[in-house]
């Protein structure tokens, strides 16, 4: 229905469709009404700002956007309104919520364009006779299915351009190697702007489980859901598990049908992972949205250190290879340097980016990661660090992952972020930032003890600033970026 009412709008293969809804049934309806058209799908954070969101919509040149009416306190309607004058591509506002309230034509209800559209129709594009279907297929595959904005722990964000291939393929083989089976129960609450909840989306109809939605993650309530709607396959970053540990009714619930789940987004350490495992036994994932999103991944069967202390081994048809940072070239197992991808899973290509595109692949076109890596014999894959986040201090290469690692298992520090900050001297300083647990009494001079007993001398913090809570994206991850420049600021002006 909706798809039909989408076509009638004038939205055509290749088009953009955004959708900038919550964790609602009406996003997964909009993505598989744009999918079946062969329009591009650009899902938004719905948490964005004004600017952000003109920003993200003028550089996607989406035709037509869904929207809530009224979400978390936003009026939708006059965002849109407001924004409309400086978006010539946008055409139509498919709004959802309960009201008619716009006279403006632009507006139109997401309710009355699913119910109009011809349940028999099928899409103008779709192949007539046999002999085309099966190259269509072929041609649709490598189209594009979705834009997805990275979440810019290092910067600006960019617009990834995932081909139905890069995204159906490699949800289909993640759920296959979870053992995702028809009849299971999926924990939707990993927000769907973000590559791993469109995975999670893909995965989840693929496998023919059930999707139990959570409009947006609050750990009281996701419990409440994986309690009573007797969930088996609970995906989530460590943040969201950590939080759910912490809540004060979690010892007390029913937890036994959870089976499974995926942890990624973001490093976990095998600390965590072994809580987690106590009650959900989770395979760890690693990806990024430009890979679709996984390129490895731990299996059940892994041997039990394989499966705490790696990423696991890459999906099938996946290649990695290591690239040395001093030459460029590629390089052998049990070595660090950058991980270099190929496969299916990598990206069509930055949207309007071709020279971001062209420098993002290496030798061979390979497409490198910018993560710091070791491959061992098995072909099992161990993140050492991110590549630009790499600290030179001295001369000598400090991975900030090593130094939170250690600092982390101070009992008192309950996040710690470590950033480089420019020094005239030794060209980077060594700046841990770090969260207290509350009512925790520490200083700073007692954390770099701490490290002294652990670190290398060069990898001990030379500065520690506490902080309440850090920025972080609205995927949740950090945003280094904006620490390091809050840091940089701090000692530049005193």
């Amino acid at each position: 229905g909706l798809a039909a009412s989408l076509e009638g709008l004038g939205v055509r293969a290749g088009d953009k469709l955004a959708v900038d809804l919550p964790n609602w049934p009406e996003w997964v309806v909009a993505f598989l009404a744009g999918a079946r058209l062969g329009a591009t799908v650009v899902p938004l954070d719905p948490g964005l700002s004004f600017h952000e969101l003109k920003y993200q919509l003028r550089h996607s040149e989406a035709k037509v956007v869904v929207t809530p009416e009224l979400w978390s306190g936003t009026d939708y309607l006059e965002l849109y309104e407001e924004m409309l004058p400086d978006l010539p591509d946008l055409k139509h506002v498919v709004t959802v919520g309960p009201e008619d309230l716009w006279t403006d034509d632009r507006f139109l209800q997401f309710e009355d364009l699913a119910a109009r559209g011809d349940p028999k129709w099928t899409p103008a594009f779709a192949g007539v006779t046999e002999k085309t279907a099966a190259s269509a297929a072929i041609r649709e595959a490598e189209e594009p299915l979705a834009l997805l904005y990275t979440s810019g722990t290092m910067g600006k964000p960019k617009g990834v351009l995932l081909s139905h291939r890069n995204l159906v393929d490699t949800a289909r083989l993640s759920a296959e190697a979870l053992e995702l089976v028809d009849g299971d129960r999926v924990l939707g609450t990993v927000p769907f702007f973000q590559v791993f909840g469109v995975s999670t989306v893909i995965g989840t109809i693929a496998s023919g489980g059930t999707l139990v939605l959570q409009e947006r993650f609050e750990a009281g309530e996701a419990l409440e859901l994986l309690e009573r709607e007797r969930i088996t396959v609970c995906h989530g970053v460590p943040t969201m598990f950590q939080l759910l540990m912490r809540e004060q009714t979690f010892a007390g619930r029913d937890l036994t049908a959870l089976r499974t789940g995926v942890v990624a987004g973001a490093p976990v350490s095998p600390d965590l992972v072994r809580k987690i495992r106590a009650w959900c036994n989770v395979e760890i994932a690693y990806g990024l949205t430009e890979t679709g999103p996984t390129i490895c991944m731990t299996r059940p069967g892994d041997p039990a250190e394989r499966r705490a202390q790696t990423v696991g081994c890459p999906l099938p048809g996946v290649e990695v290879k290591v690239v040395d940072l001093a030459t460029g070239s590629l390089h052998g197992p049990e070595a660090v340097g950058e991980l270099a991808v190929k496969g299916a899973n990598v990206m069509l290509g930055y949207h309007r980016m071709p020279g971001e595109t062209a420098r993002a692949h290496g030798p061979e076109g390979y497409f490198l990661t910018g993560d710091l890596v070791v491959v061992d014999e098995a072909g099992a894959v161990q993140i050492v660090g991110r590549r630009k986040e790499m600290i030179i201090r001295g001369g000598n290469n400090v991975t900030p992952r090593e130094v939170e690692d250690v600092l982390r298992t101070h009992p008192a520090v309950d996040d710690v972020c470590v950033v480089g900050v420019p020094n005239e001297l030794l060209g980077e300083l060594v700046c841990a930032c770090v969260v207290p647990v509350e009512g925790a009494i520490l200083t700073g001079d007692e954390l770099k003890e701490f490290g002294r007993d652990q670190l290398v001398d060069y990898k001990v913090p030379d500065l520690v600033r506490f902080f309440d809570a850090f920025p972080m994206t609205g995927s949740g991850k950090v945003k280094r970026m904006e620490l390091a420049r809050v840091m940089d600021l701090e000692l530049n002006t005193t």
